[in-house]
C-alpha cells in the first residue's frame, strides 16, 4: 500500500526551489555593495540591535528544533526539555562576559581560534581548530538531512533533490556575501520563524484542545512530570551540557560578537536572543510530552508534525516546509561562512602553504569538498544523532580547559593538552555503543554486571560528565 502525502512532489519541489532562490538572491543584492575581507569575516563590524539579535537566534535554532527537543522529551521527559532549552540559550548569557573580555584584549579578532592561538602554541591550536570544524561539518550534515527528511516525510520528495537545491542556493549567496549577506538573510528568516511558529502554536492548541497541556500528560504519562523519574535529571543534564558546550565553539556567535558595533549592543541583543530561544525550544519539547501522551507509537521524532498535521490541510503542510526551510537555511549560511572564515583567518598558520595563496579562495575550495560530502551524507538519510552526540563530547573534553584558561594563567598547553586528552579518553570509555545498550568499558572490557544499574543504565550522561570535568581535576590537581 502506497504512502498518502500531505501534498505532492511537484508542489512541495516548486516551494523548496522558490524559497531557496528568493533567499539566495535577497543574500547576493544585499551584498553587492558590501564586498571585501572585513564584510566576509565580520560584516565591517558595524550591526545593529535588530540585525544582531534576528542573526544570533535564527543561527542558534535550525530544523534540528523540529525533531531533537520531541524525541527527548519521550524519555527524557520535563527534564530534557529544559536542558534542551537552557542549553541551546545558556551560549548567549555567557559571550555577555566572556565577549566583552575578548572585544577588549583583541579588537581586531574575528574568531575565538584566533585569541587560543596567541595564547597557546601551534600544537593545541591545531587540535581545537580541528574540532571545531569537525563539530560545525556534523551540524551541517544534521540540518541538510533534517529539511531533507522533512519534505520526504511531507511529500515523498527524494531526500538528493531537496539537500541539492538547499545546499547549492545558500552555497551560492553565502560563498559571495560572506556574514553580511548571512546576517541580512538571517533577519528575514528569524521574522518568518516567528510568524510561522506562532501559527503553528494556534493551530496544534486548537486542534489538540485541552489535551495539549500539563494536567493531560501528568494523567497519561506522569512519570514524564515526576520529581522521582531519574532521567528528568540525568537527561536535563546531558542535554544542556552537551548543546552549550558544543555552542561555545561554534564560530558563528563569535563572528557575531565581533559584528555588533559596540558591546552595549551586543550585551543587549544576547540577553533578547537568550530569552527568545528558550520558549521557542521548550514549545518545541512540549510538543513531544503531548504526542508521547496521546499516542506512544508515534516516531518520537515526529511528534511536532503529527500534531500540526493532524487535520492533513495543504495549508499547515506548507507552513512546515516554509518554517523548515528558513529554520535550515539560516543555520546553514551561518556554518558555510564561520567554516569559511577559521580557514581565512586561521589557514596561514594550519597549512603552511605558499605564502601567495589566497586563503579566501582556498576556504571556498574546502567548503565546497565539505558540502559535497554533506550532499552525500544526507541524500543517504543516515541517522547521524550518534555521530553528533560523539562531535558533543569532542567539545565537552574541551570546554572547561579553553574557557578556564581565559580567567587562570597558570594553565600551559602541556597542561591543557594532557588534561583535554584524558578527558577525551575518559569520556569515550563511558560512550555508549550505537544501541545504547553498553560502552567500551561498561560490556565489553569489563563485564556490565561489575557496575551498578544506574552506570549502566545511565551511560550517555556519565560519559558526558567524564569528559567535561575530568578535565577540570587533572589542572586542579597540576596546583598541587
Amino acid at each position: 500500500m502506497d504512502k498518502i502525502y500531505f501534498i505532492s512532489q511537484s508542489t512541495s519541489l516548486l516551494l523548496v526551489i522558490i524559497i531557496s532562490l528568493i533567499f539566495a538572491f535577497l543574500g547576493i543584492y544585499h551584498s553587492k555593495k558590501n564586498q571585501g575581507l572585513n564584510n566576509y569575516l565580520t560584516a565591517n563590524r558595524n550591526i545593529g540591535l535588530f540585525s544582531l539579535t534576528t542573526s544570533l537566534t535564527a543561527s542558534a535554532l535550525g530544523a534540528w528544533i523540529l525533531f531533537g527537543p520531541t524525541s527527548a522529551a519521550s524519555w527524557g521527559g520535563i527534564g530534557a526539555i529544559i536542558g534542551y532549552s537552557l542549553g541551546t540559550a545558556f551560549p548567549m548569557f555567557f559571550l555577555i562576559y566572556l565577549g566583552k573580555k575578548i572585544r577588549n584584549q583583541f579588537p581586531k579578532g574575528s574568531s575565538l581560534i584566533e585569541f587560543l592561538r596567541k595564547k597557546f602554541g601551534k600544537s593545541l591550536f591545531k587540535l581545537i581548530l580541528l574540532m571545531t570544524i569537525f563539530y560545525m561539518f556534523i551540524f551541517l550534515c544534521a540540518e541538510v538531512t533534517a529539511v531533507a527528511v522533512l519534505i520526504n516525510y511531507i511529500s515523498g520528495t527524494e531526500l538528493w533533490i531537496t539537500a541539492l537545491i538547499v545546499l547549492l542556493s545558500t552555497l551560492v549567496y553565502t560563498l559571495y556575501g560572506g556574514l553580511k549577506a548571512s546576517i541580512f538573510t538571517d533577519n528575514i528568516q528569524m521574522v518568518v520563524i516567528l510568524i510561522l511558529l506562532l501559527i503553528s502554536f494556534t493551530y496544534i492548541n486548537s486542534f489538540i484542545g485541552s489535551q495539549f497541556s500539563f494536567d493531560f500528560i501528568k494523567e497519561k504519562k506522569p512519570h514524564l512530570l515526576s520529581g522521582s523519574y531519574i532521567p528528568n535529571y540525568t537527561a536535563g543534564l546531558t542535554f544542556f551540557i552537551a548543546v552549550a558546550a558544543t555552542n561555545l565553539f561554534h564560530q558563528g556567535n563569535w563572528q557575531r560578537v565581533y559584528a555588533a558595533k559596540n558591546f552595549n549592543t551586543l550585551k543587549k541583543s544576547l540577553i533578547i536572543s537568550f530569552f527568545t530561544i528558550i520558549p521557542v525550544v521548550f514549545f518545541m519539547g512540549f510538543t513531544g510530552l503531548v504526542s508521547y501522551s496521546i499516542d506512544p507509537s508515534i516516531r518520537p521524532d515526529l511528534s511536532f508534525f503529527s500534531l500540526l498535521l493532524k487535520e492533513q490541510t495543504a495549508f499547515l503542510s506548507l507552513v512546515v516546509i516554509f518554517l523548515g526551510l528558513a529554520l535550515t537555511i539560516s543555520t546553514i549560511d551561518t556554518l558555510i561562512n564561520a567554516i569559511s572564515s577559521l580557514i581565512v583567518v586561521d589557514g596561514k598558520a594550519t597549512f603552511n602553504l605558499n605564502k601567495k595563496i589566497n586563503y579566501l579562495r582556498f576556504s571556498k575550495y574546502i567548503i565546497i569538498f565539505l558540502s559535497i560530502i554533506c550532499f552525500v551524507i544526507a541524500s543517504k538519510g543516515f541517522d547521524i544523532l550518534y555521530l553528533f552526540l560523539l562531535a558533543d563530547l569532542f567539545c565537552c573534553a574541551f570546554v572547561l580547559t579553553v574557557f578556564f584558561s581565559f580567567y587562570n594563567k597558570n594553565i600551559n598547553e602541556k597542561t591543557a593538552y594532557v588534561s583535554i586528552i584524558i578527558g577525551l579518553i575518559g569520556g569515550f570509555l563511558m560512550f555508549p555503543t550505537p544501541d545504547f545498550s553498553q560502552s567500551l568499558l561498561v560490556g565489553i572490557l569489563l563485564p556490565k554486571e561489575l557496575f551498578a544499574p544506574f552506570i549502566s543504565q545511565q551511560l550517555l550522561f556519565l560519559s558526558f560528565i567524564v569528559a567535561t570535568f575530568l578535565p577540570f581535576l587533572i589542572f586542579q590537581a597540576k596546583k598541587f
